[in-house]
């Protein structure tokens, strides 16, 4: 029962859990809204540059604790279930 209720920054929980001891609600919370921050934007440059204009490098989200490594995209590609330029451009047209 004690070892339930030790503080988070104990060093058995550091133990246990890592990194991820060290992130608290309020710190996912504040990560989803900046890679959605970034995601509006780069919605919002990809709908207004120019047919010509290369495609926009997609925003890398915050990394979170037992994240590992991302593997990085290639320049303009959505990840998987996220629109990508062709589609915003007939949803904002």
């Amino acid at each position: 029962m004690l070892v339930k209720h030790l503080p988070r920054d104990s060093a058995l929980v550091r133990d246990l859990h890592g990194e991820a001891a060290d992130w608290s609600v309020t710190d996912y919370l504040l990560a989803t809204a900046v890679d959605q921050l970034a995601e509006s934007n780069w919605m919002f440059a990809t709908v207004n540059q120019g047919e010509e204009a290369e495609a926009l490098e997609y925003p890398v989200a915050v990394r979170r604790p037992g994240d590992g490594v991302p593997d990085p995209a290639p320049a303009g590609a959505p990840e998987e279930g996220r629109p990508g330029p062709g589609a915003l451009t007939q949803f904002f047209s």
